[in-house]
């Protein structure tokens, strides 16, 4: 491990649970019974069931996950022949990837101040139920409730769970909006993507950001199932729903890769959401940084040839990609050309983020040191390893 920095504790945006078994069935509603997420057999193998719909898109972890930092070894031995043996790269689920005082006990050996704590499965669930309104907002609430319960969205300070919010109506996402904030949720999680035939951004779901604003509380897009394989895949002749390892390399590239956050944040740009809530920030987790020098070269000049066009939201006053750097924060991947994000868009709107405890993710959230520019400033540094992460989630310096 590199020691070019004086390491320090460090607020990690991008930390992961495995879900207990109960996550949706615990609360969900009686009458939404036979439409709950619950955990089951399929074949002989453990699966997820979405009511009476099989889950289909990632592997279901019941028992067993991979080992943190592990899938460039998997992938390679799948590369050279060495194949089919999981037992390399899988382990028992440890204590601490599900209950919340021994994370904190890993947290304090990781030196890991505190953390942003995502799902595992649920982030991917929406896509399976987004045409039964009812289903959708029984089935969030009951996992959200389960946060509640397992987790806490803030919990002493250190554990800021995030829970997860769907537009697909506007009555239903603002009750459940105003009732994570009561309870005291420090960031919403949206899916990347359009909202029931809408732009995110429309003013039809004004109500919803404004309370958002008016609590300080941010928005986050996590990568997931964003059901762009149904929305394009056949038109290109491709399997409209693959799982998630087995897309072709197309779907990858065009329906799984980066098309859908750079359409999400241009939306919430040119439909002008943050000029009606100038007080709004969004952070993209674990989508990487690859795409962010191409859709800032492009959103200033797009915006000046569709001058003649309808604006959904209002005409911008702004410079698209100023309103980008002000309101936007990206967490790179370990590949990505870090320094280059900095230089940028500047260190003030990058988080560090290590995806642990996942395969694709660092084996230790520290190793994100390593990424940084040489002779980084250092208020740059413990900006982008701590306090952009506790600004933006309202955590104390």
């Amino acid at each position: 491990m590199s020691t070019r920095y004086e390491r320090f504790p460090i607020f990690d945006a991008d930390n992961h649970y495995y879900e207990a078994l109960d996550c949706c069935t615990r609360y969900i509603e009686p009458r939404y019974r036979d439409r709950a997420v619950r955990y089951g057999e399929h074949e002989g193998k453990d699966a997820v069931f979405v009511g009476d719909r099989l889950y289909t898109f990632g592997t279901v972890h019941v028992d067993e996950c991979p080992v943190p930092g592990t899938l460039v070894e998997m992938l390679r031995s799948f590369r050279t022949g060495i194949e089919g043996n999981r037992s390399d790269f899988d382990q028992p689920i440890p204590p601490e990837y599900r209950d919340r005082d021994a994370r904190l006990a890993l947290m304090d050996a990781q030196g890991v101040e505190a953390c942003v704590m995502l799902p595992t499965l649920g982030v991917t669930l929406e896509h399976f139920m987004k045409e039964d309104v009812e289903q959708t907002y029984a089935n969030l609430t009951a996992f959200n409730r389960w946060i509640e319960d397992d987790w806490g969205y803030s919990y002493k300070d250190r554990i800021l769970a995030v829970p997860l919010l769907s537009l697909l109506d506007i009555d239903l996402a603002v009750a459940e909006v105003d009732r994570v904030l009561e309870r005291g949720a420090r960031m919403v999680h949206l899916r990347p993507g359009p909202q029931g035939g809408r732009s995110p951004a429309d003013p039809h779901f004004d109500p919803f950001w404004a309370r958002l604003e008016e609590a300080g509380v941010p928005v986050v897009f996590h990568t997931g199932e964003f059901g762009y394989n149904e929305l394009y895949s056949v038109a290109w002749g491709e399997d409209p729903n693959p799982t998630c390892y087995e897309q072709s390399a197309w779907q990858w590239l065009n329906s799984f890769g980066d098309r859908a956050i750079m359409e999400t944040l241009s939306a919430l740009i040119y439909h002008n959401l943050f000029g009606r809530f100038p007080g709004m920030k969004a952070a993209t987790i674990e989508h990487g940084s690859g795409w962010v020098d191409y859709l800032l070269s492009c959103l200033n000049k797009k915006k000046g040839m569709a001058r003649n066009g309808p604006w959904i939201g209002g005409r911008l006053e702004d410079r698209p990609t100023d309103i980008f750097k002000r309101h936007v924060f990206m967490t790179p991947f370990p590949e990505d050309d870090v320094p280059a994000l900095i230089e940028r868009v500047g260190a003030s709107q990058v988080l560090c983020a290590s995806d642990f405890p996942h395969a694709e993710g660092l084996a230790e959230p520290q190793g994100f040191f390593d990424l940084l520019p040489e002779g980084m400033a250092d208020a740059d540094l413990r900006g982008v390893m701590r306090e952009n992460g506790r600004r933006l989630f309202g955590l104390p310096l």
